[in-house]
This record gives C-alpha cells, sequence and structure tokens, in this order.
C-alpha cells in the first residue's frame, strides 16, 4: 500500500500505487505501459522508461475514491530520491529535473465517491539533457481539515518514476554479496543477503529464501524477501527474510533468489545461525548458483 501521512508539515515517504487508507481514500495506479515493456511487472506499476534526449512521453494514470464523499484531489510531480534503501519522495512540490520535466493534464480532480478519473502524465525531456537515470514521483494528495482546524490531515498516494535518459540503455544487474544467519530477540532465525546493485538502472527487489540441511534431506521454505529494498547503480544494502520455522544451528545450505522486473539471480551459501538471540555470526561469501557452497566467511 501507499504510505500514508497525517501532518501539517510535509515529510517524506516512499510511494506505491495503490489505496492510501484501509476502508477508503485516494487511489493512484498506472493505465498505460510501453508495448515493449508488457511484460516487466515494474513497467505495469511505475513509470520506467529509457528515453533519448528530445523525446515527450504520455503516461495515462487512474485516480480511485473508495470514501463515501467526494474528494478533491491534487495531482503533480515532485522529486524522488533512493536512499537506504528505499526509494523516497519528496512530500510537497520539491522539484528536481525529471519533476521540472514532467506536467499532468489536470492538476486537480473532483472525483465522487466510489468513482474513478483518468489523467495524462507528460514527460518532455530537453535535447539538451545529460546522460543518467532521474527518479520522481507523481502524487495524488487529499487535504483535509480535523475537528477544531488546528492540524491538517493529508494523504497521498504515489506511482514511481524511474526514467533513463541516454544514447545506450544500461544493463539491470546486482549480485548477493554475502548471506548471514542470524537470530532476533525472540530467538527467531533471520537470514540477511547483502547485495549490490551492479548495473546501470535502480532496481526494486522481491524474491524468496529455501534452506536444506547439510546432512540429510531436511528442507524450509520459501522464504518471501521483506518487501521494499529498492537501490540505485552502486547502492549495497540488505534484503531481509524472518524464517517462520525453529531451525537448528546448521549449517545449512541457503539458497536465494531475487528479482527486479524481468531480471533474476539466484545466489548460494553455507550459513550457520547463533545460539543466542539477537546475535549473529560472520557473514558468507555468496556464489551464484551452479557454483560450489564452500563454507567461506568474511
Amino acid at each position: 500500500p501507499a504510505t500514508v501521512q497525517h501532518s501539517g508539515t510535509a515529510r517524506s515517504a516512499s510511494p506505491r500505487s495503490g489505496s492510501v487508507t484501509g476502508p477508503g481514500g485516494v487511489g493512484v495506479g498506472l493505465l498505460d505501459v510501453p508495448a515493449d515493456a508488457v511484460s516487466n511487472p515494474r513497467a505495469r506499476e511505475y513509470i520506467v522508461d529509457y528515453l533519448t534526449p528530445g523525446t515527450t512521453i504520455h503516461r495515462r494514470i487512474k485516480v480511485s475514491n473508495t470514501t463515501k464523499s467526494e474528494l478533491h484531489v491534487a495531482i503533480y510531480p515532485a522529486a524522488a530520491s533512493i536512499s537506504q534503501g528505499s526509494f523516497v519522495g519528496a512530500a510537497t512540490h520539491t522539484a528536481n529535473e525529471l519533476s521540472t520535466w514532467t506536467t499532468v493534464s489536470r492538476p486537480i480532480l473532483d472525483v465522487p465517491a466510489g468513482t474513478t478519473a483518468v489523467d495524462t502524465v507528460t514527460v518532455a525531456i530537453p535535447a539538451t539533457a545529460s546522460p543518467g537515470e532521474r527518479y520522481a514521483v507523481v502524487w495524488a494528495e487529499v487535504r483535509s481539515a480535523q475537528k477544531g482546524g488546528a492540524i491538517e490531515l493529508i494523504n497521498r498516494a504515489g506511482i514511481r518514476m524511474y526514467l533513463y535518459v541516454g544514447g545506450t540503455n544500461p544493463a539491470t544487474s546486482f549480485t548477493v554479496n554475502t548471506l548471514t544467519g542470524q537470530r532476533n530477540s525472540a530467538g527467531h532465525p533471520v537470514v540477511q543477503a547483502l547485495v549490490h546493485n551492479t548495473g546501470g538502472r535502480a532496481v526494486d527487489l522481491s524474491g524468496n529464501l529455501t534452506m536444506s540441511s547439510v546432512t540429510g534431506a531436511l528442507t524450509a521454505g520459501p522464504y518471501r524477501a521483506k518487501l521494499g529494498t529498492t537501490l540505485a547503480p552502486g547502492q549495497s544494502e540488505p534484503v531481509w527474510f524472518v524464517l517462520t520455522s525453529q531451525l537448528t544451528d546448521g549449517p545449512w545450505n541457503a539458497t536465494v533468489t531475487l528479482h527486479s522486473g524481468l531480471n533474476q539471480q539466484t545466489f548460494r551459501a553455507q550459513i550457520p545461525f547463533p545460539r543466542s538471540a539477537g546475535t549473529a555470526p560472520s557473514p558468507v561469501a555468496a556464489r551464484p548458483a551452479g557454483g560450489g557452497l564452500g563454507f567461506v566467511p568474511i
């Protein structure tokens, strides 16, 4: 779900398409997908494209109202960045290059209860634009005063924008550098995969982890990755797997498969779990699937 903001002061957020509240609120989704990216799940959720300088594109978005009253919705682009594993959209009209290149056809939408409205996002890349990937967000925002009018309630849902400008579309690539078996404060096993973006485009990571005993036929999983990890080129951040099974200390053969759009990578390592809660042994170097499973702490 998209991040909800409850404040009279603008704050940053990690926008995800969808409704900003549980039972009802404003939502936003992408209607148009480039023909050459229709099979890419990221392109169906976000505005993801590779453009040459001087290009103009249009994307239709759908703004929904799932409340029981009409909503006055402001639609606008704002700056965004990728930091500490999160895509962070500026909560106000803060500008960057991409947001200044972006306009919407209808900045204000009055959306009746239980209905949707369509808006068009236009991105015009200047002919003089320098190469590189830019990030922005298109917000659908609703403001309303709480009782007494002292505090303003701000709800936003956003669509992320990942646009690369240049003559050659760089490759998308990432590696899992290490795997670490840990136990949280409750003693449950947790696996940390340290991922490094080795390509030229940002990645939004999802995936799963499976475990098998080094001796014997015991297996566990698959366990889904905790969602939300986004990396810009050159960045490294952990992806977490919380295991629901009470595993022994091991060591275990761990296999991690991660996806970003159509890109998939699988890495393996032999990892132990500590005996004590809240502790972790040394990280273990991960290898691409098909390689050996040597136990190599680093």
